[in-house]
């Protein structure tokens, strides 16, 4: 999401000082890359990047293709193949085994609904959303659609009209919001011709409330700031939660339990660090988050402070169920030997990370087959949906 909020902020940088402007897409990849569908890299006119689409080796190639597309004002799609090592598209040296197909659109601002004004309004959402992008790898000749289409909030936002594609992209977006998945989607639209769809799940910006503005959460708050989280410091010290002592943080609450946790808006992204170091605080805190749909709850001290937490909970007659249950951390972090505030930030950050994405946590040289194994990273053959032209 922060990559985002980059691009939108730089492209709206560039408009005001009369710079032209492309967004640079993965859209597709076959076999290995260093980025994955839905990475993203705005280009000016006069070589300036934001975001990033490789590790580095396609980036100085997609400049020259973004100042082409703006020159001509037209979508294009380029394919950069490392599958063949004597044979590597474009001339581009990928350090990886596959194909990365990157789509490139110049940017008209006075296009309604443009793909940064698509990618504005994902910014505005605090549900999950889909984005459509729709392209043809088969020609990279071809026309090339683009960013189409945003699903959000039971709400289709583009210029599309053809109604035949549209019920059957709705019924793919769909696929994706139960799922929770984005997907690479072949499409027959006639019996000669076929576009491919990528529906790109994208949710809404994780949101890190740390409940306790002592000094081990200064560099909690400054690594999840790098991370591109949005930080809340909520503390009942009003000395110790302050602009001063946290810049990074978004907002911050002073306030009792019962003041603070009404005035934040939870979601499945939202992440709860309970570590005032008192006691009170943090079970109060915590008394009205198992009821909140929230995606994490980390508890800092030892095991047997959670342990005596819940059955308290319990004993005042509290039912909370296993789901509620399965979200709460404590000790909060992965077991990495973290001793200082600092490396017990990245031991917390990492493990949020892990849950969030459904990860166990664990080495990635043990890991069999490619490191992202998520339904974007293929194109989706199984099904193909027919429609009429």
């Amino acid at each position: 999401m922060k990559e985002i909020e980059d691009i939108v902020q730089s492209f709206y940088e560039a408009q005001q000082a009369q710079i032209k402007t492309a967004l640079a897409t993965v859209v597709l990849v076959e076999g290995s890359s260093y980025r994955r569908p839905g990475a993203r890299m705005l280009v000016t006119e006069d070589g300036q990047i934001t975001g990033t689409i490789s590790g580095g080796c396609l980036e100085t190639d997609a400049i020259r293709k973004a100042l082409l597309s703006i020159a001509q004002q037209q979508n294009k799609l380029v394919a950069y193949n490392s599958m063949d090592d004597e044979d590597f598209t474009e001339g581009v040296q990928l350090g990886c085994n596959g194909i990365v197909y990157i789509l490139f659109e110049p940017i008209n601002a006075a296009q309604q609904n443009n793909p940064i004004a698509l990618l504005q309004k994902v910014l505005q959402q605090q549900k999950e959303s889909v984005l459509v992008t729709l392209f043809n790898h088969i020609d990279l000749s071809a026309t090339q659609q683009g960013t189409t289409l945003l699903f959000a909030d039971k709400t289709i936002i583009g210029n599309l009209k053809n109604e035949n594609q549209l019920a059957a992209i709705n019924a793919i977006v769909t696929n994706v919001l139960a799922q929770h998945l984005s997907m690479i989607q072949l499409m027959t639209i006639s019996k000669s011709a076929s576009i491919t769809l990528f529906a790109e799940l994208i949710k809404p910006a994780v949101q890190l409330i740390i409940c306790g503005a002592g000094n081990d959460a200064i560099p909690l708050a400054a690594m999840a700031n790098i991370v591109g989280w949005h930080i809340t410091i909520a503390d009942g010290r009003k000395t110790y939660a302050t602009a001063k002592r946290f810049a990074e943080a978004h907002k911050i609450i002073v306030g009792k339990p019962a003041e603070i946790v009404p005035q934040i808006a939870i979601h499945e992204q939202s992440i709860f660090i309970l570590m005032s170091h008192n006691y009170n605080y943090d079970i109060g805190i915590l008394r009205l988050l198992v009821k909140k749909n929230c995606g994490y709850i980390g508890i800092l001290g030892p095991k047997k402070k959670l342990e005596k937490m819940m059955e308290e909970l319990a004993n005042e007659g509290l039912e909370i169920s296993k789901a509620a249950i399965d979200k709460i951390y404590g000790p909060a972090g992965l077991d990495i030997g973290a001793e200082t505030p600092q490396e017990i930030a990245l031991s917390i950050l990492a493990e949020i990370k892990a849950v969030l994405a459904k990860k166990k946590g664990g080495t990635l040289r043990n890991k069999q087959g490619f490191i992202h194994d998520d339904h974007a990273n293929n194109l989706e053959n199984e099904t193909v949906a027919i429609l009429n032209s």
